[in-house]
């Protein structure tokens, strides 16, 4: 098989493992599936992340995440 056909594939399946995060930690319903508001927030986000707190944040947002993912189990 071809490399960019390959590499088209492994893109294709992260954006909709990305997607499926979107959706599981419920900002669609949350946000009436607005894309302009799910964009806003994610802006917010990056905003934090580029500055002073970056580190406190993704220890917090890490920490969030990985609970939520054992109480699923």
């Amino acid at each position: 098989m071809r490399e960019w056909v390959v590499q088209r594939r492994e893109r294709t399946l992260h954006l909709i493992e990305l997607g499926g995060l979107v959706i599981k930690a419920g900002l669609v319903e949350l946000t009436d599936d607005d894309r302009a508001t799910l964009y806003g927030a994610f802006l917010t986000v990056a905003g934090k992340l580029q500055g002073d707190e970056r580190e406190q944040a993704l220890l917090l947002w890490k920490r969030k995440g990985k609970r939520a993912f054992e109480d699923e189990r």
